[in-house]
């Protein structure tokens, strides 16, 4: 009998080579490199239930499934989702340990069966009984929720295939292994085989199907990259363990918008919607105090208003100025500083700069870049600003202030929070109307503004 060939596979970036390494010298982990069996069988192919070959169709002929989305119960979860969701359809959740990711699902999962729809919820992490613990307290109980304790693929294939549910939850996708392959559960290879014969079970039978995935200590999700890629929807749980707020973020998503966000709330009974995140994130904003900025942040469909602070002090270490950021790009607020130290003549360079955006939320779009400054102006002048004012732009090399898309998206949601003036690009297009509910201030420069802030 032909022995088996084995190899050793980098368990961080899937790297394989023929002997042991310490050292991974593609992704430079140390200790990653775990041996498994090479040309192992292709599980895919192999739990088809029914069989049976399918004929090309005519894109026309297709039935659309969009009218037949499944509500999570859950409406921010709905929104990340692209407004529900869809048969046969395979998404991935990512986030750290304790953030929430089995409270979602598991508070899904109870609304979703109490409307007569049977889902089917598989851990190979906690007991039944230490579910039914957690489903008491989410109040998540029904009869049309199964509870499924198993980490072999073939058994939960077979459990599946006999019960038929409306929806599938593996909690998490590292812990299943299927026996064709004899690597250690949560390996490359096992992640992989798993994840196909999983997305193949889900199309065939049209049964959604929802994988908890573990990350690594980066907060990439841990496993083979072409997880990601198979999987029809990416969604990443953030937060800080020192706020109770948690953002729902999709990075990927074949059938709605990416880059949309739902806001909850960590509750003792579970997570609570945030239906007007705006709100919440502006309730203890100071009065007052210099540094503090409101800016608009687009994320997905709706914008949110946010606050971002900034503390410019002297710096205590000669020639080292520290520049520390929470929540926005480090690079983009190191190219900011520079901006305002030749275009706006502020001297910077024995500055420790510290910017933070309140809530604990996360934005990158450049549409923010004018209140950073303005942040980072007021804290080093002393100065506050208007906390009726919001600060809208992108800042260039130059220093000019550039438009940023759906403006008026943004002025409008400012609107409906009371605020009374808008600083804006002075070169916008203008679409619609504010001019009796808003003031509305054009600048072309960040001079500009500060002549309005700080004259």
């Amino acid at each position: 009998m032909q022995k088996a060939k084995r190899y050793f596979s980098c368990q961080a970036c899937g790297y394989q080579t023929p002997k042991w390494l310490g050292r991974c010298p593609d992704c430079g982990e140390w200790n990653t490199m775990i041996e498994e069996m090479a040309d192992s069988p292709d599980l895919s192919r192999g739990i088809i239930i029914g069989g049976g070959s399918t004929e090309p169709l005519p894109i026309t002929d297709v039935e659309s499934g969009e009218g037949k989305r499944l509500s999570s119960g859950i409406s921010e979860f709905d929104r990340v989702l692209g407004g529900g969701i869809v048969p046969g359809s395979m998404v991935l959740i990512g986030g750290d340990p304790g953030i929430g990711k089995s409270t979602l699902l598991l508070q899904s999962s109870g609304k979703i069966s109490k409307k007569g729809k049977t889902v089917l919820y598989i851990s190979g992490e906690e007991s039944p009984c230490q579910i039914r613990m957690r489903s008491d307290r989410l109040g998540s109980l029904s009869d049309r929720l199964f509870i499924l304790s198993e980490t072999r693929l073939e058994d939960i294939v077979t459990r599946i295939d006999k019960l038929r549910p409306a929806l599938i939850i593996i909690d998490s996708v590292q812990t299943i292994y299927t026996m064709q392959i004899q690597s250690a559960p949560g390996s490359i290879s096992q992640v992989r085989e798993v994840s196909a014969g999983l997305m193949r079970l889900s199309k065939e039978l049209g049964i959604p199907t929802f994988l908890i995935g573990h990350v690594t200590k980066d907060g990439a999700i841990a496993g083979p990259r072409v997880l990601e890629h198979m999987v029809d929807t990416v969604l990443y749980f953030e937060g800080d363990r020192g706020h109770s707020f948690r953002i729902l973020r999709t990075v990927k998503n074949r059938f709605g918008s990416t880059n949309e966000i739902g806001v909850f709330e960590m509750m003792r009974d579970g997570l609570a919607e945030v239906s007007n995140p705006s709100e919440i994130f502006l309730a203890e904003r100071p009065s007052g105090i210099p540094g503090s900025v409101v800016v608009s942040s687009i994320e997905g469909t709706r914008p949110i208003m946010l606050e971002l602070q900034s503390l410019v002090s002297a710096s205590a270490s000669f020639g080292m100025p520290r520049r520390m950021t929470t929540g926005v790009d480090h690079n983009r607020v190191s190219i900011l500083t520079a901006i305002l130290e030749k275009r706006a003549g502020l001297h910077l360079q024995g500055e420790d700069i510290f910017v933070n955006v309140a809530g604990g939320i996360k934005i990158s779009e450049p549409a923010t870049d004018l209140g950073i400054v303005t942040a980072m102006a007021s804290s080093f002048k002393n100065q506050p600003i208007d906390p009726q004012t919001i600060v809208i732009g992108e800042v260039g090399l130059g220093g000019e202030v550039r438009v940023v898309p759906q403006i008026d998206m943004r002025i409008g949601e400012g609107i409906k929070l009371g605020f009374t003036r808008c600083i804006i690009p002075k070169n916008r297009i203008k679409t619609e109307d504010y001019a009796d509910s808003i003031d509305m201030v054009e600048v072309g420069t960040i001079g500009d503004a500060f002549e309005i802030f700080f004259s």
